[in-house]
């Protein structure tokens, strides 16, 4: 057996149980190509919910479990220091999923993702109603919380790089954009999904909120396993030849392995290394950019229900149960964000420059919010979800989109075994940036509020700015399309192609 970081896979890939089971109700023995896109679409989209549904209960019980004796609170987070030991709780688990997304993004390349992508979800299940059993057994040591979220957190970032793979190895780059613009909105309606159960069940105690999403990742866990095709060659599908000139290029994208003489041996066997992956174009500028956007991204979601319910809103104090619910509203605004910033870049042929343009919109967004979010609950519902659009459209398509064309880049020459080190180099740079933001926000927030929406739109400002470089290269590639209309005309011209191709 090859070692973990050889290029050669570890196991091969099979057709699901559960796919050669639905094929025997198909007259024509298999399922059609549009059928196993939408099956791929589905099963990822519901996967990578229970992902981030099963991160939220650490967000909604905040105010539980730090609050004071005598409104309950649970020790040792119910002390003086406790937003601080919960901070230090979050930075354990984002760094542990920072680490490990680098090391199941490597591993993604070379194992059967759909086995790998269900121990994910499974051991994430495990540990996260490993941590609200704490509730029922009175468990109160701080380095048993500590422990269960760090093992959560490896299991969780085995999620997204297979995720992001599968999905890259069934659509094209012509539609990716607007695709994986829906697609992302998993990302918000997970944590809107999390919210709305956490908080539901936190009436009947707070361990509840953990159990819930626990089973619902575990369920799916199964689901993905028995039914999910990881690519067409896999299960043996094939596109119709009038569908593959008018929506794909498949020389730009994953490979021409499933429309001739290449079918049986399926995709590229040879993954590329964790160093060549850093110098595909492009890869290190977004890698960085995400890294503050996703500091500004998960600080919302871990400490938004605590702000809303510590801060007045209209001259009065919410419940956590009403914080809770009143957050879900911010990724609300994501989804938006998400498919807008998706069609957005697919009709302007350039991803860097919708990102940069959401992600500085989202400065006067973040700070109009805590100007005047307090005012009234209306106007406090208006700005979340502003800063919700333009703070989660970025993330969600550097996150989906761009790592699919770059883990597809032309300079990889047909080679499809690149998806998912690239989007986990991409997504693991960006959680160092989530790790940090949380944890910073619960030692400044002791001080002022206003200090930490000053690092966030800090942040934000920096994002940006690590775009400026890919920006001129999408305007130049745009200008000189427009400069010569015969060349632009055809498909083999830069100009026609996304600006990411041309990159350097």
């Amino acid at each position: 057996m090859a070692s973990w970081t050889s290029s050669q896979f570890l196991y091969e890939e099979t057709k699901p149980c559960g796919i050669q089971f639905l094929e025997r109700f198909k007259r024509s023995g298999r399922l059609s190509f549009k059928q196993y896109q939408a099956l791929v679409f589905t099963l990822t989209f519901v996967a990578y919910i229970a992902f981030h549904a099963a991160r939220k209960p650490n967000s909604i019980v905040k105010g539980t479990l730090s609050a004071s004796t005598v409104r309950g609170g649970w020790s040792p987070f119910d002390g003086p220091d406790g937003t601080a030991l919960l901070g230090q709780i979050d930075l354990a688990f984002l760094s542990v999923y920072a680490v490990g997304m680098f090391v199941a993004g490597h591993l993604g390349d070379r194992l059967d993702l759909r086995t790998f992508l269900t121990i994910g979800m499974i051991g994430t299940g495990l540990f996260t109603a490993l941590f609200g059993v704490a509730f029922w057994a009175n468990f109160h040591s701080f380095y048993y919380f500590l422990a269960v979220q760090v093992l959560a957190g490896w299991f969780q970032s085995i999620g997204w790089p297979c995720v992001v793979a599968v999905l890259g190895n069934w659509f094209d780059k012509k539609r990716r954009g607007m695709i994986m613009g829906v697609w992302s909105a998993h990302t918000s309606l997970g944590n809107i999904t999390g919210s709305l159960l956490a908080s539901g069940l936190l009436r009947f105690g707070w361990g509840w909120s953990f159990l819930g999403p626990a089973l619902l990742i575990t369920f799916l866990g199964l689901v993905v396993y028995f039914f999910l095709p990881v690519n067409p060659p896999t299960v043996g599908a094939e596109r119709d030849g009038t569908e593959v000139d008018s929506t794909m290029r498949l020389g730009d994208t994953i490979t021409e392995s499933f429309l001739g003489s290449r079918m049986s041996t399926g995709f590229d066997r040879k993954a590329i290394g964790f160093m060549a992956a850093w110098k595909i174009p492009g890869v290190a500028p977004f890698a960085f950019c995400l890294f503050f956007t996703k500091l500004v991204s998960y600080t919302f979601l871990y400490w938004l229900p605590f702000y809303v319910s510590h801060n007045m809103i209209g001259g009065e104090y919410l419940s956590e149960e009403t914080s809770g619910n009143l957050s879900t509203l911010f990724d609300v605004g994501g989804v938006v964000g998400g498919v807008l910033a998706g069609y957005i870049s697919d009709q302007l042929d350039g991803r860097a420059i919708t990102a940069a343009g959401f992600i500085y919109l989202a400065i006067p967004a973040l700070f109009l919010y805590r100007i005047y979010g307090h005012i009234s609950l209306t106007i406090n519902i208006i700005l979340m979800f502003t800063s919700g659009v333009f703070v989660n459209g970025p993330f969600a398509l550097i996150t989906t989109a761009v790592s699919a064309d770059l883990g597809t880049h032309k300079s990889l020459k047909g080679n499809a075994r690149a998806l998912a080190t690239v989007t986990a180099i991409i997504d693991g740079t960006g959680s160092v940036g989530a790790a940090i933001g949380p944890v910073l926000t619960g030692y400044i927030s002791a001080i002022s509020w206003d200090a930490v929406f000053y690092m966030l739109m800090t942040a934000a400002l920096i994002s940006g700015l690590l775009l400026t470089k890919l920006i001129v290269t999408e305007v130049k590639a745009m200008v000189y399309g427009s400069t010569d209309e015969g060349e632009a005309a055809t498909s083999s011209s830069p100009a026609t192609r996304a600006p990411i191709d041309v990159l350097l």
